[in-house]
């Protein structure tokens, strides 16, 4: 790990209160010690840093990105229902989910409209919307 790459981990964590743990600045480092944004699986991340030669189990993985998004450092994008991404762009926006690959990557959003949603039953209002638009190749 560069000292950068330590330096945007130490300040990412400090942002969402969190303690620079060991575990913790390994996958940092991975998800934002470049500066730039990722979208990741529990399992992806578990296997980039083991190439590193750091030691997490893959549990402490999915605790890590879970501790993660509980802090608004990231958010969890589920694809189907035995599928999540954890994305470091915080902000609204769109993506596409490749189904031949399984990867996940920002779509552009300035041609995205929704027009209107469904009435939410009394009571609740709309916590957020996900877009996820699913895309596979032509035949």
């Amino acid at each position: 790990m560069t000292p950068a790459a330590l330096e945007r981990s130490k300040t990412w964590l400090a942002q969402g209160d969190l303690r620079p743990t060991r575990q913790r600045l390994a996958l940092a480092s991975l998800l934002v010690g470049d500066g730039e944004n990722r979208h990741v699986t529990a399992e992806g991340l578990h296997d980039a840093v083991m190439a590193t030669g750091d030691r997490v189990s893959l549990a402490t993985v999915y605790n890590t990105l879970r501790a993660f998004c509980d802090a608004g450092l990231m958010q969890e994008v589920t694809v189907d229902g035995s599928r999540s991404y954890f994305d470091t762009r915080m902000d609204d926006h769109p993506h596409f989910h490749f189904e031949d690959s399984g990867h996940l990557t920002d779509a552009p959003g300035g041609d995205l409209e929704i027009r209107g949603l469904p009435e939410v039953p009394e009571g609740y209002e709309i916590a957020k919307l996900d877009v996820v638009i699913r895309l596979r190749k032509t035949r």
